[in-house]
């Protein structure tokens, strides 16, 4: 796979929610941390503003926009960029998948969107390759974003046989598909992972990077896929980037192995053969300074949090279940 499927393959989208949103009057609606959780909406009529956390600029939304969320930061939703707002708590009652929140008696904007939570250990550090706010302004990329959310809502309200299959490749198609579109937008000098796999150059490397981590990759080897000296290559990798591309090489390697000891019975001596280490010891040392603790203890942590999850799964989904526009 090419590098981007490979980070979404890793986040395994689960707990899917779809509702409208119906606001009118003077209105603004402040969102809390949404952790793990990657929201996509479609502007069917009327407009609003949105502010991010961590995002200087206000985006002006307007009917036919379709926007995603993919980073869990705090946002705001409102008639005006200042003013003060409610929280989302307050007026976000819960209600049926695929119904529709109504304020102020509506009529001022009306959205649509979808929520999905993506599971994982490491699922905040892939969250944080991705950009904070993909807006899509063009046609048709805007028409093809906004089929995948009203199906979703519709799959979700309806409830269809195959409906749990249908969601979660949905969920991928949405997310994928803004991403491809601010991608190709065209940004000049954009600094990230994200952006720098539309970089020829960097990109190239960072393919190679995915296509066999377990290669005992060097800056030189690296440098010439890339087309630069070895010094040129270390230093624009950083500076686009925001990491050496040895770490880069080592992180990628330690989300693959924490991949595979949440969701296989692979012993640890395997997962670090696969991974082109020559020994456990060297492996666990590697892994512990990437993750912050030993595969072992990364392993049993996993297995403890899957034995409690079902119950703060069900509870979460009670009082989660406003829809995508939850607080």
């Amino acid at each position: 796979m090419d590098p981007l499927s490979d980070v979404l393959s890793l986040l395994k989208p689960h707990a899917y929610v779809s509702s409208g949103f119906d606001a009118g009057g003077e209105w603004a609606v402040q969102f809390g941390d949404q952790h793990k959780l990657i929201k996509c909406y479609a502007v069917m009529s009327g407009g609003c503003w949105l502010t991010v956390d961590g995002v200087s600029d206000a985006v002006r939304l307007e009917a036919g926009d379709c926007f995603v969320l993919p980073t869990g930061r705090r946002f705001r939703l409102g008639s005006s960029i200042n003013g003060p707002a409610v929280g989302a708590a307050e007026i976000f009652p819960v209600a049926r998948r695929g119904g529709v929140v109504t304020l102020n008696g509506g009529g001022g904007l009306f959205l649509i969107g979808s929520r999905f939570g993506v599971k994982g250990n490491h699922a905040d550090m892939l969250l944080g390759l991705l950009p904070p706010i993909v807006h899509i302004r063009q046609q048709p990329e805007q028409a093809t974003l906004r089929w995948s959310v009203e199906q979703m809502m519709k799959e979700l309200r309806e409830q269809q046989p195959g409906n749990a299959l249908v969601v979660q490749h949905l969920a991928h198609l949405m997310l994928m598909q803004a991403l491809r579109i601010h991608l190709d937008t065209d940004g000049g000098e954009r600094v990230g992972w994200f952006f720098s796999l539309a970089d020829g150059q960097l990109g190239a490397a960072i393919k190679a990077i995915h296509a066999d981590p377990a290669y005992q990759w060097t800056l030189q080897e690296l440098g010439e896929i890339a087309g630069m000296s070895r010094s040129t290559f270390a230093l624009r990798f950083r500076e686009r980037v925001g990491e050496p591309p040895m770490q880069y090489v080592a992180r990628w390697r330690m989300l693959l192995a924490s991949d595979r000891l949440e969701n296989s019975s692979d012993p640890v001596s395997a997962i670090a053969a696969s991974l082109g280490y020559e020994s456990e010891s060297a492996f666990s040392t590697a892994f512990k300074r990437v993750m912050g603790c030993s595969p072992r203890q990364y392993g049993r942590g996993h297995k403890v949090d899957a034995e409690v999850r079902p119950a703060m799964t069900n509870r979460r989904d009670t009082v989660a279940g406003s829809g995508a526009i939850t607080a």
